[in-house]
Formats: C-alpha cells, structure tokens, sequence
C-alpha cells in the first residue's frame, strides 16, 4: 500500500503527511506540490522542507497554464487584491470569493492520480488531501466539501480500476481540530507556511492566516511558525 499526500506546505496538508507517515512509514509515501502560478509561491518551499523532514520523496508539477486565465486573487497576474477580511466576511459581500482558484482540487486530484497510477504501477494508493469543514462550510471553496470529495473520489477509484482512493481525514473536522491531531503526532508546523501574501513573515490579516491563528488559539498552543 502507498499514499501520495498532496502538499501545499500548509497546516493542513502537513497534518496529512504526519498521518500518512505514521500510517505507511516514510518510505512508502511520497508529497506531491502543485505550481499553478499563486502569488504565495513561498509554500512550495515549505513543502520541500516537510518532505525532507520527514524523509519522503517530493515532487513538483506546473498547472500554471491552465490557471493563467483566472483572475483569482492568489495568481500573480491577477489584479485583485488579497482582502484582509475572514472568509465568513467575504462570503457575505460575494458567494465566489476572490481566492478561489477554478476547480483547483479538482485539477490536483486527477494530477495526483494519474501520477500515482503511473509511479505505483496500478499497486492500491491513498491519495490525502487536507481540506476541512471550515472551508465548505459557508461554501467558501465548493470543491472543498465533502460532496465533491466523495464525488471525485468515486471517479478516481472508478478510472484506476479501483486502485486509487482519495483520502480526506479532516473533511467533517475543523482547523482547530486539524491542529488538535497535528500538536498530537508532533507535526513539524514551524515549517509550514500558510499565508496568501509573499511576506517574509505571515500578515496575520488574510483570512488563511486569522483562521490558522485561531485554531492555535483553540487549542491553547503558540504557533512556532510566528
């Protein structure tokens, strides 16, 4: 058995890893980071640090042609601003909020598929992914819910002769439930990298960064990534 943990050198993502590695052992999971041109590029090197951290095998593929026509406030060509504003606060000014990238789970999920089916040979493969009940839960990220996931689930085992399935531990929990469960496996979050803006230091304003702050806050823990 193997896992593939898509990585995007967030907290949530890295939880995933922790769980994966626990689960499989190090030399039986691999992270997989996706370039599609955001502006917070900085978290594809946190993902490199995790993965070498926990001694896994990393790779990074290019989707930015795909997202190039997107206007999403996390691609470097757009000309929106990032709001510094939570994402309830967003939802209700614009049920599609400025940070959604178009169907990007979805890209990913079927980029990590196909990578796993050819890299695995067709062995049986859990593919994890970090989404959390925060963000579907206003709808913020529809493919974050978990009627998408089960949905592309479903089609991911149906097209790898059900070798594949998409794992999504956190998808009926809450970030500080994330965090709860991360501080437990001992998680290296000082390497992590959540933020929307290309800082040398999180803003602490973006609605990534309020949600990351009070999750820690939840569980009465300092965040050593600040």
């Amino acid at each position: 058995m193997k896992a593939v943990v898509l990585s995007s050198g967030g907290l949530d993502s890295t939880t995933c890893l922790g769980i994966a590695v626990k689960k499989f052992g190090a030399e039986n999971v691999v992270t997989v980071s996706i370039f599609y041109g955001q502006r917070h590029a900085r978290e594809l090197d946190s993902a490199k640090k995790v993965a070498d951290f926990y001694k896994v095998s990393h790779y990074e593929f290019d989707a930015a042609a795909i997202m190039k026509f997107s206007d999403s406030a996390l691609l470097n060509s757009s000309t929106e601003n990032i709001e510094k504003i939570s994402y309830g606060e967003q939802v209700k000014k614009n049920p599609r909020i400025s940070t959604y990238v178009p169907f990007r789970n979805g890209l990913m999920i079927s980029m990590a598929a196909s990578f796993a089916d050819g890299i695995f040979g067709g062995e049986e493969t859990e593919i994890f992914l970090g989404v959390h009940q925060d963000d579907a839960a206003i709808n913020a990220y529809a493919d974050c819910s978990e009627k998408f996931i089960q949905a592309i689930g479903k089609a991911v085992e149906i097209g790898t002769y059900g070798k594949i399935k998409i794992v999504a531990p956190f998808v009926g929990k809450t970030k500080a439930d994330v965090v709860k469960i991360g501080l437990n496996l001992k998680v290296p979050y000082e390497l992590t990298w959540s933020c929307y803006e290309r800082g040398e230091i999180p803003c602490g304003k973006c609605a990534t960064c309020i949600d990351r702050a009070k999750a820690f806050e939840l569980n009465g823990a300092i965040d050593p990534a600040l």
